[in-house]
C-alpha cells in the first residue's frame, strides 16, 4: 500500500497550475447555506431547488422568465437622470450615477419591454436593485409613465415589478413627485380598462410601497419577500411594542389584506397569463 502512503506534507502544486472555478458559476443559498451552480438556478427560475428561498433577480432574469423566448423590446432605454439639486454626499451624483451604470450595465433603476407572455402583448417594467438600491428618481417615474402611455396608446396590458428600497435622496422632492406622477398615471391606465398587475419582490419599500406597488388591480408577491413603508425598527421605536414574528413578509402582509396572493416564481408566467385571459 505504499502508493496510498503521502510522501510529502502539504499542498506541492504550483500556483500557476491551480484551477479556480469561474466567477459566478456558483452561489450559495442564504437560507439553507448548500450550494447552487448556476445553470441549475436558471432552469429552476433562480429559486433554490433545496429550500424553496427566491434569490434576487434582475430586469434581465425577470424578462427571460416571463417574455416568450425571452424576446422583447425595450421601451425608452435611453432616459438618463439629471442633477437638478446639485447633490453631493461623498461624491458627486453625475458620478454615482455614471459608477452605477458602468457596474451594473444599466441607465438606472428600471428597465420597461413590450413581449408576449403565452401569446399575449404585455408591457413588463422591472426595477433593478443592483442599481442604487433599485431607488425611484426621476427616470424611473418617467418611464413608468411613459410604459402607462404606451399600453394605453396599443391598449396593452401592464406589469409591474418592484423591488426597491424607496424613494432617492439624492432627488429630494423630484423623486416624491413620482409617487404622484404614477398614481396619476394608474388612474388614466384604469380608465382605459386595461389591466395593472403588480408583483411586489424582495426587498419592496418605502415609497414605492407607498404608491405604484399597491395600486395592482391585482397585488401578487414572492414568498417571503419583505414588503413595508418604514423599517421595523423605526416602527418599534414610534409604537414601543415588540413587533410580530414574520412582521413586514409577504405572508404576513398577505394574512392581513395588503396582497391578493403569493406565487412561486416557477409559477409566475402562467399564474399572470391566466389572469390575463380571465380579464380580457
Amino acid at each position: 500500500m505504499s502508493w496510498f502512503k503521502r510522501e510529502k506534507a502539504g499542498i506541492s502544486t504550483a500556483t500557476a497550475n491551480k484551477k479556480e472555478a469561474p466567477d459566478g458559476m456558483w452561489n450559495k443559498c442564504p437560507t439553507c447555506k448548500k450550494p447552487l451552480l448556476h445553470l441549475e438556478q436558471v432552469e429552476n427560475d433562480y429559486v433554490c431547488q433545496y429550500c424553496g428561498h427566491h434569490l434576487r433577480i434582475g430586469s434581465k432574469e425577470y424578462f427571460s422568465i416571463l417574455f416568450d423566448n425571452n424576446e422583447f423590446t425595450e421601451l425608452f432605454p435611453n432616459l438618463n437622470s439629471g442633477d437638478p439639486l446639485e447633490f453631493f454626499d461623498s461624491k458627486p451624483y453625475p458620478e454615482r450615477l455614471k459608477e452605477s451604470q458602468a457596474k451594473t450595465g444599466l441607465k438606472d433603476a428600471l428597465r420597461s419591454g413590450h413581449g408576449k407572455m403565452n401569446g399575449q402583448d404585455i408591457v413588463i417594467a422591472c426595477m433593478d436593485f443592483s442599481f442604487i438600491g433599485g431607488s425611484m428618481g426621476s427616470v424611473v417615474g418617467e418611464k413608468i409613465a411613459r410604459s402607462i402611455d404606451y399600453c394605453i396608446e396599443h391598449k396593452i396590458p401592464f406589469m409591474l415589478i418592484s423591488k426597491s428600497g424607496g424613494a432617492r435622496m439624492m432627488e429630494a422632492a423630484f423623486s416624491l413627485m413620482q409617487m404622484a406622477k404614477t398614481s396619476a398615471k394608474l388612474a388614466l391606465l384604469a380608465q382605459a380598462g386595461l389591466p395593472y398587475v403588480c408583483l411586489l419582490t424582495d426587498p419592496t419599500t418605502g415609497g414605492v410601497t407607498a404608491s405604484y406597488a399597491m395600486l395592482g388591480d391585482v397585488n401578487i408577491a414572492e414568498p417571503g419577500a419583505l414588503i413595508g413603508f418604514a423599517g421595523p425598527r423605526v416602527i418599534k421605536e414610534t409604537i414601543k411594542k415588540d413587533l410580530p414574528k414574520g412582521f413586514q413578509t409577504s405572508e404576513f402582509v398577505l394574512e392581513h389584506g395588503f396582497l391578493d396572493f403569493i406565487v412561486d416564481r416557477r409559477q409566475l408566467k402562467e399564474k399572470v397569463a391566466t389572469y390575463l385571459k380571465l380579464v380580457k
